[in-house]
């Protein structure tokens, strides 16, 4: 015999956790499937949340290894480093953050169950088949909230359009003495993206990288500079660019899955969660007036793209800008931002997860006029391409 539940949640990553939750409280029947044996296993992210990020989370502090407050910018003998004097980021441990708001979900009211994968869809019947600890089951639904990560099963069995743009990433865990107080973003390290150190605690760090292309002998190279005791290896992907559709007949996508991640730094926390509680919200309408096809579940896409999109699709200009900028490019860009009053521009105006107003201000400064040449040449080289 099916099970039945008006909201099925699929992946208990911060998107899929953070739907649950809001479903549950609007006094849905919810079901959360989360294909690993426990929420937060294996890690697939770099773990620095700006501070609007954390507190979207709804979390405790218990998640926090470190605090950052600024950033240090390298490119070959450019360098860029500015410091805001107060927390402007927090570095977790993301399977304990995770696991956080699962046990919020579940505290709501949402049933978890992990060790389940979904396998097909019968997207007309409103069913979901999944496999797992359980056996086979085919589970009904009114509501399908898929926050499945890069790999969007879901949504690819909902046809609905895939990301245009697929980072790889690779990161390790060390022992290496780096400033604590700052992130350290190497822009030449992966050409195409970037890598970092952030900082864990006093003598760890975390080094990381994305890119498109050779990432791994990219990713060995950089590394090679900050010690070889080497704690916790992991990968993961990063898919890039608004959709142009994220609902279909009973189904709604946030997060990765949804290609939500920020095109500037990469990071999905903010935008999933803000966006999968938007999903919350139209799923108790559609549930309450049994309204579940594509016209009506529209208000889920108007109110994340009014929230966020914008700055998602400015990222990914900016994104697809990067790209035509060489190292040596990079390294006069870095080092003409390197004056006192870029830094105060940026300590004024930076916000890692709405940086549209930072970039518009950064394009329009007159010290900016300096390196006219190398944004000039770099426009024409993305048009041209």
């Amino acid at each position: 015999m099916d099970r039945n539940y008006e909201v099925v949640v699929v992946g208990a990553g911060p998107s899929g956790s953070a739907a649950a939750e809001s479903c549950a409280k609007a006094g849905l029947r919810v079901l959360l499937i989360e294909e690993q044996a426990h929420i937060g296993v294996p890690v697939q992210c770099a773990g620095l949340l700006s501070c609007s990020a954390f507190e979207e989370c709804r979390v405790s502090t218990r998640s926090v290894l470190n605090t950052v407050s600024g950033a240090t910018v390298k490119a070959g003998q450019a360098s860029l480093s500015f410091d805001a004097g107060k927390i402007k980021a927090y570095v977790v441990d993301r399977s304990i953050l995770d696991q956080e708001m699962g046990y919020a979900a579940a505290d709501a009211g949402a049933e978890i169950q992990l060790k389940t994968q979904a396998y097909d869809l019968k997207i007309n019947q409103h069913k979901i088949l999944v496999r797992g600890s359980g056996g086979h089951e085919h589970i009904k639904y009114q509501i399908l909230i898929a926050a499945d990560g890069p790999r969007a099963s879901i949504g690819r069995m909902a046809g609905l359009p895939r990301a245009p743009v697929y980072l790889s990433g690779l990161q390790c865990d060390l022992t290496s003495e780096v400033d604590q107080d700052k992130v350290a973003i190497y822009p030449n390290a992966s050409p195409e993206f970037f890598g970092w150190v952030i900082p864990m605690g006093e003598g760890r760090a975390r080094v990381g990288m994305c890119g498109i292309t050779n990432v791994r002998e990219k990713f060995d190279q950089f590394i090679s500079g900050f010690g070889s005791q080497r704690v916790q290896f992991v990968s993961g992907t990063i898919p890039l660019g608004t959709l142009k559709a994220t609902v279909a007949e009973g189904i709604m996508t946030a997060g990765d899955a949804a290609a939500m991640a920020k095109p500037t730094s990469g990071g999905g926390v903010y935008t999933g969660v803000r966006a999968a509680r938007h999903a919350g919200a139209v799923a108790a309408l559609a549930c309450e007036s049994g309204r579940t096809d594509p016209t009506f579940l529209s208000q889920y896409e108007k109110l994340w793209r009014s929230d966020i999109g914008k700055e998602l699709k400015i990222g990914y200009v900016a994104f697809r800008y990067r790209q035509t900028i060489s190292p040596a490019d990079m390294e006069q860009i870095v080092s003409v931002m390197s004056s006192p009053d870029i830094r105060d521009l940026i300590v004024q105006k930076g916000d890692m997860d709405r940086p549209g107003r930072l970039l518009r201000s950064l394009l329009l400064h007159p010290s900016m006029y300096r390196a006219g040449g190398v944004v000039i040449k770099s426009a024409i080289r993305a048009l041209t391409e």
